[in-house]
């Protein structure tokens, strides 16, 4: 069966212009695609926000890169064909911020009324503060995003690489209290921010914490990701890939064929299913501008996920 048949879903439409050697959202190529199958039936595994039950769908959507484009149709006309699939799908969750340009309002543009009532909208305020303006200068940026996105309730507000932390999570938990947003919490993307993580989510109240993890970058754990589950708080995963460098690893190499035993057809699912089959997170967010990649990503949210013996197994096949 082809990359074409493997990547249809149930319900949507043939997904067209599938070829045999995929580029993924990073512009690395997939050289060996997944052979037979179809995504498995049934709705995307969730898992549950610990601060309130709520259940969420496992695999989200980044938006930084693919949806920072202009205003032309041409360009646009794509990530509108992302975002059916993704919904489509089971999906949710859709993470972005006012530093990735344009995205908050392609989203805002692109949205259906349909998919903003389906959506979980995660946003972010990442204002640096300045003679004591930073409250108020997140205030007017979030007010900002809420319109371009044309969401009037966030339902997660999040403080961007911990820019002016203080200042913005005084405002965050009014705005919680008020109604104006759902749950908040914290971002980073780097190992290093590790300490400065931990202190935060064992000194704060917090629904989320978003940060790095991958098959390669298992530092967090050591601390992060116990402390996230004794804690309370939801986790998000973003360069689950590592910027696409994990592609790199494995051009030319053929996915073991016992990734078949937890349904992984492709390194991207096998990946991703590594980050998942951690306990401690809820949801990952790979980034892409391109349907057969979305869909891809989002197969990873479906069936088996590895267990400890196969986790050890995908470690050792990056070695």
């Amino acid at each position: 069966m082809d990359r074409r048949n493997f990547l249809t879903f149930s319900g949507v439409a043939a997904l067209a212009g599938v070829g045999s050697a995929a580029g993924h959202q990073d512009g690395t190529v997939h050289e060996h695609d997944p052979k037979g199958g179809i995504v498995p039936p049934g709705p995307m595994l969730t898992r549950k926000i610990p601060s309130t039950g709520e259940m969420l769908p496992v695999v989200g959507l980044g938006t930084s890169g693919p949806f920072e484009v202009d205003t032309e149709a041409a360009t646009r006309a794509p990530l509108r064909e992302v975002l059916t699939s993704f919904f489509a799908a089971g999906a949710t969750l859709l993470d972005t911020s006012p530093m990735y340009s344009t995205a908050e309002s392609v989203l805002g543009e692109l949205l259906t009324a349909e998919q903003q009532g389906q959506a979980f909208i995660a946003t972010k305020v990442w204002t640096p503060g300045s003679g004591g303006r930073g409250e108020q200068k997140g205030m007017e940026q979030m007010q900002r995003s809420m319109s371009l996105l044309k969401h009037p309730r966030i339902e997660l507000m999040q403080v961007h690489n911990l820019v002016d932390l203080d200042a913005h999570l005084k405002t965050l938990r009014r705005w919680k209290e008020e109604g104006k947003i759902k749950y908040i919490g914290v971002t980073h993307y780097t190992t290093s921010s590790y300490p400065d993580l931990i202190s935060i989510i064992q000194r704060e109240k917090l629904d989320f914490v978003q940060f790095n993890y991958s098959v390669t970058t298992r530092d967090a754990e050591k601390k992060l990701l116990p402390l996230c589950a004794d804690k309370g708080v939801a986790v998000l995963i973003n360069r689950a890939f590592e910027d696409g460098n994990l592609f790199t690893a494995v051009k030319g190499k053929t996915i073991p064929a016992w990734a078949a035993e937890f349904g992984a057809k492709s390194w991207a699912q096998l990946f991703l299913k590594f980050v998942l089959a951690h306990p401690a997170v809820t949801c990952v967010i790979p980034a892409t501008g391109k349907v057969k990649n979305l869909v891809d990503n989002l197969t990873a949210g479906f069936g088996a996920l590895p267990d400890a013996k196969q986790r050890a197994r995908i470690i050792a096949a990056l070695n």
